[in-house]
């Protein structure tokens, strides 16, 4: 299956992963995860800088900083027919910062926050142990098929 994304960078910085990066990553997630639908899935993916972040985190979330990645699952009333899964907003200073400060390599920090972004607009969560062991069982399934390692 493969996403309709609309990629959106509002930020200017080098070893932001490439556009068929993203495609892959968003479209293993969908097959992966099972989604079905009869129409094409569409989301957007909107890399920003920590401000835009930050203030996006703080209208939305409540939280005065920049995090990783935000994602706004779109929930289409049943009389519309189309798969518009919503919009995943990741900072790219933070997901630098973070690879760096964990040690991980910066493109499978990548590919795991999109991972993430995905199934959060899928339904997934962690907000409670039971469904955080199971959205993180899944993230590390799909990297392994990506051939990158477990994040956790």
């Amino acid at each position: 299956m493969q996403a309709n994304i609309d990629i959106q960078l509002a930020v200017d910085i080098p070893d932001l992963p490439t556009p068929e990066q993203f495609q892959l990553w968003v479209d293993t997630t969908l097959t992966q995860a099972q989604f079905e639908s009869e129409h094409e899935p569409e989301l957007t993916l909107r890399i920003v800088d920590e401000q835009e972040g930050r203030e996006l985190n703080h209208t939305w979330r409540q939280k005065d900083y920049a995090t990783n990645v935000l994602s706004f699952p779109f929930d289409a009333p049943p009389e519309v027919p189309i798969a518009l899964l919503g919009d995943i907003i990741i900072c790219a200073n933070v997901v630098e910062k973070e690879a760096s400060e964990q040690q991980k390599a910066l493109e499978s920090h990548w590919a795991h926050l999109v991972i993430h972004g995905v199934l959060h607009l899928l339904g997934y969560d962690h907000i409670d142990d039971e469904e955080a062991q199971q959205m993180e069982n899944l993230e590390v399934h799909i990297l392994k098929q990506l051939g990158y390692p477990n994040p956790y």
